[in-house]
Formats: C-alpha cells, sequence, structure tokens
C-alpha cells in the first residue's frame, strides 16, 4: 500500500515521518530525493539549466538560493521545474517501493493536491499547525524571512482545502500528542492493508 504524507511548509511532515519509522514504516522523503536527483541525474540537471540557465549551479553544487528565488516570484517557472523534477522522483520512489519489506510505505510530499497526485495513492495522511506556527518553524529552522515564507505559502492549498481530500490529519503542535495520533493512524492503516 502507498501513503502518501503531505502539508505545508513548517507543518512537521518531517517530525511525523520519524515517528512513523520508530514504527517500523519505510519512509521516502522526496524532498531530500528531489535535490539528489537535481544533482544526480545529467537529464534533470541539463532541463533545469534550460530553464534557469547557468547559475542554476555552482559546479556540481545547486544554487539554491539562485532557484528559490526565481521559482517562487514566477509561478510558471515554479511549474515548469516541478514538470522536470517530479517525474523522475515518481520513477526513483516507484523503483525504492519494490525494494521495500512492508506492509504499506510513505512517501513524504509537500504538494500532493496542488499537482493532482492524490489518485497516486491509497491513504493520504495531513499534517497541520497554525500559519503562524508554521512561519515561526520555518524562521528558527533556516533563517528564511517572513517575506520568503509568505510567499512560498502563497503556492500551497491551505489546510482548509486539503483535509477533506485526505483521509487522515495529524494536527502538528503538541509531540507527545502527535506521536500518539501517529500510532492510530498506523494502526488504522495496518486493520486495512
Amino acid at each position: 500500500m502507498i501513503v502518501g504524507l503531505t502539508g505545508g511548509i513548517g507543518s512537521g511532515k518531517t517530525t511525523v515521518a520519524k515517528f512513523f519509522v520508530e514504527l517500523g514504516v519505510p519512509v521516502y522523503n522526496s524532498d531530500k530525493e528531489a535535490k539528489k536527483l537535481m544533482k544526480s541525474s545529467k537529464k534533470v540537471k541539463k532541463a533545469i539549466i534550460e530553464l534557469l540557465g547557468e547559475n542554476a549551479y555552482e559546479g556540481k553544487r545547486l544554487n539554491k538560493i539562485y532557484i528559490s528565488d526565481k521559482i517562487f516570484k514566477n509561478k510558471s517557472l515554479l511549474t515548469e521545474l516541478n514538470s522536470i523534477v517530479h517525474p523522475a522522483v515518481r520513477k526513483h520512489f516507484l523503483r525504492w517501493t519494490k525494494r521495500q519489506d512492508s506492509p504499506y510505505v510513505i512517501q513524504e510530499t509537500a504538494i500532493i493536491f496542488e499537482n493532482s497526485g492524490q489518485d497516486f495513492y491509497d491513504k493520504i495522511i495531513l499534517v497541520t499547525a497554525p500559519e503562524e506556527e508554521r512561519i515561526q518553524r520555518v524562521m528558527a529552522r533556516s533563517g528564511i524571512s517572513k517575506k520568503a515564507i509568505l510567499a512560498r505559502l502563497k503556492n500551497q492549498w491551505l489546510d482548509i482545502k486539503k483535509e477533506p481530500l485526505s483521509d487522515y490529519v495529524i494536527v502538528n503542535l503538541k509531540l507527545t500528542k502527535t506521536k500518539i495520533k501517529v500510532e492510530e493512524v498506523h494502526n488504522a492503516i495496518l486493520d486495512i492493508c
């Protein structure tokens, strides 16, 4: 069974994913794998350079600041970049799932609904937190300005739009409650596997 784990920036997807890993569930982090593929795949790298220019890379390294600056100010560039990276990630994820030995696997990914990708999953878990809490978390962990975070938030659907499309919702405010909810969701998924 393939389960999608989604939530907006700063919602705590990675924290929730770690709780699932502690329960023995294989979790594929789409963000990390996308960054790896953007560096290692010649096909992906060539397409990104064609889209964003040579400055998208500093030698072999991804120029994240340059790319972020370009794509979060231009929605069509973001869409084009996603159309390069997401198919490569999907292909990589499917190969990864074949190597797993578990009743279900989780793909952690920020934008399932925004890309109309919900049909790819058997179940979807949405991680939520109040917007101001999310902004504070992102500022604390990465030093990005509030203005930059708000620009990213504009490219993601509001939780209220995602909730009715999700099978499970985990409100991530207090870690002890979050962990209990993760265990409940895990058991519910195992019951239908």
